[in-house]
């Protein structure tokens, strides 16, 4: 049987002022003139909550380029959502933050992109790592709970001792230390990014004295670099099993990178509601539970823990969508990411395509 969803993640607009090569929105972007209205994103609310939805989280982009962000938050909270505002910090005042907090939020996330200030406004493609440091410090006053997510690579690995130094420098209660997945732009930017063995094999122990240290203080969740391990991640604890996502045109998806299956029908909060979406989709039924596995995931011991691991990477990888995760050694597709990872790795970093603006 199918369980409820327990979060909604509102993609509000895929509009922001920083260009990370690493973004895992679709390279082509949702315009503004394509994101839905205010009441239709109330109505989406409203049908989440109806469907079990306790989580609304708030995101893009940046969530603080809709100028309706305020009576979005209120309609979230006012349902008894828990609210989440997942934001880069830039454009986050003292008294928009009043406000937002006077209107239900509950939580937010800031992005940082290095501990280095000239590495981390090189990565973002502006200038905003004081900005970052301020929007921490606002956070803080206003007494709400910080989280500080970090997408690591290449290019900031190295310092990763550093970034969750910054992270108990801005008080934060909870560090995401992210490998960057390769979807949307990150894909475009897979061989500048891609970290070498040498690299996550220095950043694992800096990782684990540091949970040591902080525990009690500042959780830690360390997402480790998939394409060098001997077995796929577990995806959202399985296709459709937990959260949905809704795009800024209303497309909803089982994951924020679905849009890559090309070979599922799209589905639409203008076309359908969520329930319908939810529970008797082509698109969420896809690759629920563990039936439409073939080997070697069907009898593997580990199906129930990792479900084949991600479908969008098993899609982008082989063009199939039931393929077992290349990733993973077991699946007959393994040689491909070890070519990936024997031509694409290089010591030098090459440069980054960064991510455009809508």
């Amino acid at each position: 049987m199918t369980e409820a969803p327990l979060g909604l993640l509102a993609e509000l607009t895929h509009r922001c002022p920083l260009h990370c090569p690493y973004c895992s929105n679709p390279v082509e972007l949702v315009r503004r003139a394509d994101e839905l209205e205010t009441s239709t994103w109330q109505r989406v609310f409203d049908e989440g909550r109806e469907l079990g939805v306790l989580q609304v989280h708030l995101s893009g982009g940046e969530p603080l380029a809709r100028p309706d962000l305020p009576a979005l938050l209120a309609h979230a909270s006012g349902l008894g959502c828990y609210t989440n505002l997942v934001t880069s910090g830039l454009g986050l005042s003292a008294e928009r933050l009043a406000e937002l907090v006077s209107l239900g939020l509950d939580h937010v996330q800031l992005s940082v992109q290095d501990a280095d200030p000239r590495n981390a406004n090189l990565i973002a493609g502006v200038k905003g790592y004081d900005r970052k440091l301020a929007a921490a410090a606002l956070i803080k006053d206003a007494e709400l709970p910080l989280t500080v997510n970090a997408v690591l690579h290449k290019a900031n690995l190295d310092h990763i001792g550093g970034i969750i130094e910054l992270a108990e420098q801005m008080g934060a209660d909870r560090l995401e230390l992210a490998n960057t997945q390769y979807y949307g732009w990150a894909l475009r930017n897979r061989a500048a990014l891609l970290p070498t063995r040498e690299q996550l094999a220095a950043a694992g122990p800096v990782v684990q004295e540091a949970k040591r240290r902080l525990a009690g203080r500042m959780e830690i969740v360390y997402v480790v670099a998939d394409y060098h391990e001997a077995n796929p991640k577990p995806c959202m604890y399985g296709w459709g099993a937990r959260q949905l996502t809704v795009a800024p045109n209303g497309d909803v998806l089982p994951c924020p990178a679905a849009s890559v299956i090309t070979s599922l029908p799209v589905q639409n909060v203008r076309r359908s509601s969520l329930s319908e979406i939810w529970y008797d989709s082509e698109t969420f039924n896809a690759y629920r539970g563990t039936s439409w596995m073939r080997e070697p995931c069907r009898s593997c011991p580990r199906k129930e823990i990792d479900f084949g691991g991600c479908r969008c990477q098993a899609f982008q990888l082989t063009g199939d969508a039931a393929a077992t995760d290349p990733v993973c050694t077991l699946s007959p597709d393994h040689g491909l990411v070890q070519g990936i990872l024997t031509t694409e790795i290089t010591v030098e970093r090459p440069a980054f395509a960064m991510r455009r603006s809508v």
